[in-house]
């Protein structure tokens, strides 16, 4: 059973943003400035819109926390939208507002506008635009940074750094170890696009603006890592147990990600199986969660069988272009069905970089729900226990 939950609610210009996770044990401490820290790194990134110029997201912790320590309880977090002064009778919860700005009636392409009108029967597709919009995954990461924190008491390392917007790439040799993910990070953190490379970046950012000037948007690919990961999270034993499984699911549920991959992923079936498995030693020199047992590759992204193999997690998005365009393009009417631009709603041009932190926090409540589901427990002692005596196990094997 997964130990884990999470659930979010608001809307993109309504009061606020909240959020519950549920499953975390007692004992852990947290700060709002845990959380503030990742809030900040996914509203940067060359590319975005006014809307960030606006929100300086903080969190505000309502549940689950006393004098600095997890209860145990569930953990309640609400983040302002400042904007909802703006919007106060356009986003009003009162029948006698109703009308107050008027309706959206134009289906932008590539958005759930039409689906998600036709789906819950409204003719004004603010009702889904406004809970569709990518501001919701503020949420998703003031609660994935609850997980990474609690997961970093164990040694792990959650990151991610871009490798492409638009038709820019930035290519590297093969990575597996450790040490290479985190000076990625490292120089990824420097840069205005996350991408490690200065000079990838600044042609990355040459591309956006070109972008801008053109009214268009961008799209891009991105990885996300975890290190410090023990072998033996995840399950062959059904479907939706299969760790690899799990991060597909939670990066595809991304607005705007189109694609997932676990290690090699797509570029693995290019090459013979001889190229592509990572063979097994077993000596002193291993330096991954699985004692005396190490690769000299990672081609399999830490993941055999639906179960982490203690090399670092590496799984890789690609994120479509935004479809909000200011050079809109045509569509249909709800009311009159004649063909007309697309309406407009405040947007970014790119948002790799900020997809990117957003990965982050779904990959790591991923894992933290992995941890649980292994070493259970309803404290921190509890859970430091069972991990413990389960490394020194893995020593004896």
């Amino acid at each position: 059973m997964q130990t884990i939950r999470i659930l979010t609610a608001g809307e993109s210009h309504g009061k606020a943003l909240t959020g519950i996770i549920e499953g975390v044990p007692s004992g852990f401490s947290l700060s709002p400035e845990d959380i503030n820290a990742d809030l900040k790194r996914r509203q940067g990134g060359y590319g975005r819109g006014g809307r960030m110029s606006i929100e300086s997201d903080q969190a505000d912790i309502v549940s689950g926390i006393r004098w600095g320590k997890t209860l145990g309880s569930p953990i309640t977090v609400q983040i302002e939208n400042k904007d909802w002064k703006n919007w106060l009778s356009g986003m009003s919860i009162f029948r006698h507002d109703k009308g107050a700005i008027p309706s959206i009636t134009r289906p932008r392409p590539g958005h759930a506008d039409l689906p998600g009108a036709l789906k819950f029967n409204t003719k004004d597709i603010r009702d889904i635009l406004e809970r569709s919009s990518a501001r919701e995954t503020a949420m998703r990461v003031a609660l994935g940074a609850i997980a990474k924190k609690i997961l970093s008491d164990f040694g792990v390392v959650i990151g991610s750094y871009v490798k492409q917007i638009g038709d820019i790439s930035y290519r590297h040799n093969r990575l597996f170890t450790e040490k290479d993910l985190i000076k990625l990070l490292h120089a990824a953190e420097k840069s205005s696009v996350r991408c490690p490379d200065k000079h990838i970046s600044a042609a990355m950012v040459r591309h956006i603006d070109n972008a801008i000037k053109e009214k268009n948007t961008l799209g891009g690919v991105f990885t996300v890592f975890a290190t410090g990961v023990p072998v033996g999270l995840g399950s062959h034993i059904q479907w939706d147990r299969k760790l690899d499984g799990r991060l597909a699911q939670a990066l595809m549920s991304i607005q705007a990600i189109k694609g997932v991959e676990v290690g090699d992923g797509f570029s693995a079936a290019a090459h013979p199986g001889s190229e592509v498995m990572d063979e097994i030693y077993y000596g002193p020199s291993s330096t991954t969660k699985c004692p005396g047992f190490y690769r000299k590759t990672n081609h399999a992204g830490g993941v055999e069988g639906g179960i982490s193999n203690g090399m670092p997690i590496i799984v890789t998005a690609a994120m479509k272009p935004i479809p909000t365009l200011r050079k809109p393009l045509m569509s249909v009417d709800l009311l009159t069905k004649k063909s007309f631009s697309a309406a407009y709603e405040r947007s970014d041009t790119c948002a790799v970089p900020a997809a990117a932190v957003v990965a982050e926090a779904m990959a790591a409540l991923v894992l933290a729900d992995a941890f649980f589901e292994k070493f259970g427990g309803n404290s921190k002692e509890e859970v430091n226990r069972n991990y413990q005596n389960y490394l020194s196990y893995l020593k004896t094997f």
